[in-house]
């Protein structure tokens, strides 16, 4: 991928690294679940490189679940051609509490941040970065969600039935279709104030609270395959091998 031609719009990325991992426990008691390999790599690593190969090279890391982990390994970030903060918080604060740990950063910087992606230390990442900031910086939103159709289908036979419980339909295993939530936002810096300081809060909690105010939040649909989550067991060792297949390519 080329330089990203919107660099003077953004060239700074906040990654929420800061969640304990339960879900891929044992793997997660002694690695924070972003420096989990994926082949040759952590999987933060290549999150950084996907964000630089689009001209972002500030990257602020929140932090929390053995940060110091996270921290040996890139250090100031000079070392991979990106700088790096760190916002360090005591306890795990929820996705929204981890961004807001990084207030502090974007708003004493030496440069004007007017806006910024922020992203899960999760997932990998697989799409046109550049088109995504074009639509936010177009729509003058206050924020823009990454969003991914997705279809699953059910283990059970849905049921219908009337009033008089007559059953009237069935649905063996229906397929349920959406848009999900990827885990990448662009967001102008007013965003961070409808996050309470030094609190346990989902991200989810506080779009919903922008919504519900009137705030301009707008929607940029990606391509399937677009991410690949790290939330479990069974995706990880899934991603895992993908990733070492194509490395074993090479």
């Amino acid at each position: 991928m080329s330089g990203i031609s919107t660099i003077d719009a953004i060239d700074t990325a906040v990654i929420l690294a800061g969640g304990l991992g339960t879900r891929l426990h044992p793997l997660t008691l002694t690695l924070p679940k972003p420096m989990l390999p994926i082949a040759d790599k952590p999987l933060l690593e290549y999150i950084i490189e996907w964000l630089k190969s689009y001209g972002i090279k500030n990257i602020i890391l929140c932090t929390s679940y053995l940060g110091n982990v996270i921290e040996s390994y890139f250090n100031d970030g000079s070392g991979y051609g990106v700088n790096i903060l760190y916002a360090k918080s005591k306890r795990p604060l929820g996705t929204a509490g981890q961004l807001k740990s990084a207030e502090y950063l974007i708003n004493n910087s030496s440069r004007e941040i007017k806006r910024f992606v922020c992203l899960y230390g999760d997932s990998i990442y697989n799409f046109n970065l550049e088109h995504m900031i074009h639509k936010h910086v177009n729509t003058k939103a206050l924020a823009t969600i990454a969003l991914m159709s997705y279809k699953v289908r059910l283990d059970y036979g849905f049921i219908d039935v009337d009033k008089d419980d007559n059953v009237i339909a069935w649905n063996e295993k229906p397929e349920v279709k959406g848009l999900i939530n990827i885990g990448c936002y662009i967001m102008e810096s007013g965003f961070l104030e409808l996050i309470p300081k030094d609190t346990v809060v989902s991200m989810n909690t506080v779009f919903i609270d922008a919504i519900q105010k009137g705030k301009k939040v707008t929607a940029h649909i990606v391509g399937e395959n677009s991410f690949k989550d790290i939330g479990s067991k069974s995706s990880y060792v899934k991603v895992y091998r993908e990733y070492l297949k194509k490395l074993g390519d090479l």
